[in-house]
């Protein structure tokens, strides 16, 4: 039989550091991201640094009407996070986009960071 557990961490806070991921800039990305980050999206996948995090949010603004549906979130520890959402936002160039977005965070020291990334574009609007 399996067993649910609470969730200690704060889904909130988490969602408001996710949010930053597509408004903020590279200094958001900085104090935000991992040591390292693995990353997964249609065109490419890889372990990034945290530097190289930072330099993919080299334009501001790039997205706006940002809308989150958290999906689900697991934490298998105590200082570890995953979540899943559908995010629909418009590009800098006014192109809507619709995803399903995974993101997997690790609770350091000086808070959570995240350490997995994931974006699957959507046609039309994921079932629950």
């Amino acid at each position: 039989m399996s067993r649910t557990r609470q969730i200690a961490a704060n889904k909130e806070e988490l969602l408001d550091i996710e949010k930053g991921f597509w408004t903020g800039d590279s200094a958001y990305f900085e104090a935000n991201a991992d040591v390292e980050c693995l990353v997964a999206f249609p065109e490419m996948a890889r372990a990034m640094t945290n530097a190289e995090m930072a330099r993919t949010a080299g334009k501001p603004n790039r997205w706006r009407d940002l809308d989150i549906s958290l999906k689900g979130m697991v934490e298998p520890g105590s200082d570890i996070v995953v979540l899943t959402y559908e995010a629909h936002a418009t590009r800098q160039n006014g192109e809507a986009y619709a995803a399903l977005v995974s993101s997997g965070y690790v609770h350091r020291a000086d808070g959570w960071k995240m350490m997995f990334h994931s974006q699957a574009p959507l046609g039309k609007p994921a079932k629950d």
